[in-house]
């Protein structure tokens, strides 16, 4: 068994955790203030990820980032590459894939912190702004984190979307072009080469297993905060 679609796949992983802790943690944000208009309708939005087969995103981002497409064609000027079938699609594959874990955590997060709190911020003359970094956002950091953990997960096992939008086999950053670890299994089955599909598995279920027991901890602390 080789390493690299492992090595590859963590590559996509940290680098989507980090994209969808910052963006998600902004949504989750928007939503729970109450003065959102339509925020059950963006919570339906951003959740659909979780209910529409992988093969339904990952069309939409074709159609979103191909080379026809606005995106695309900036990418393209600015790059001088495709954004499909790269080491980027496959990043923004795994970010679109964990993006509502991390939102649903995060709003629990948020949701959790005690208008109290807040409301003495508040009197005590800051902003809104620095009520949040300061006040609310440490406070659901538990949330925040546990949400990374299990989006960190969720994009280390993507097939559906990954396939779709980066193909059978690309460049990461530390190792030459590689199907990532979920592809790897898929193509160790097929080529008959159980020993290599078994191995695979059994490293990222570790791995996946392990995130989902922190994630665990965490949303327990945070329920007993």
């Amino acid at each position: 068994m080789t390493w690299d679609p492992l090595i590859l796949s963590l590559e996509v992983a940290v680098i989507a955790t980090i994209f969808s802790l910052v963006i998600g943690t902004a949504l989750a944000a928007l939503i729970v203030w109450k003065k959102m208009v339509a925020r059950d309708l963006l919570d339906a939005v951003i959740s659909a990820p979780l209910v529409l087969p992988p093969t339904v995103l990952g069309y939409y981002l074709l159609v979103a980032l191909g080379r026809n497409s606005a995106l695309g064609r900036a990418w393209e000027a600015v790059t001088g590459s495709q954004l499909v079938f790269s080491f980027a699609g496959a990043v923004v594959a795994a970010t679109v894939g964990s993006l509502p874990l991390v939102v649903r955590s995060a709003r629990v997060g948020l949701e959790s912190v005690s208008s109290s709190f807040v409301d003495a911020a508040r009197t005590l003359g800051a902003g809104p702004r620095r009520v949040f970094f300061t006040v609310v956002l440490p406070l659901a950091m538990p949330g925040v984190v546990a949400g990374g953990m299990l989006g960190f997960a969720r994009a280390l096992g993507d097939y559906g979307i990954t396939m779709m939008v980066a193909g059978g086999r690309i460049d990461g950053l530390g190792v030459h072009a590689s199907p990532t670890a979920s592809i790897y299994v898929m193509n160790a089955v097929d080529s008959g080469r159980d020993g290599d599909a078994f191995a695979m598995a059994i490293v990222t279920t570790i791995v996946g297993v392990a995130m989902l027991y922190l994630a665990n901890r965490l949303s327990k602390k945070l329920h007993r905060a």
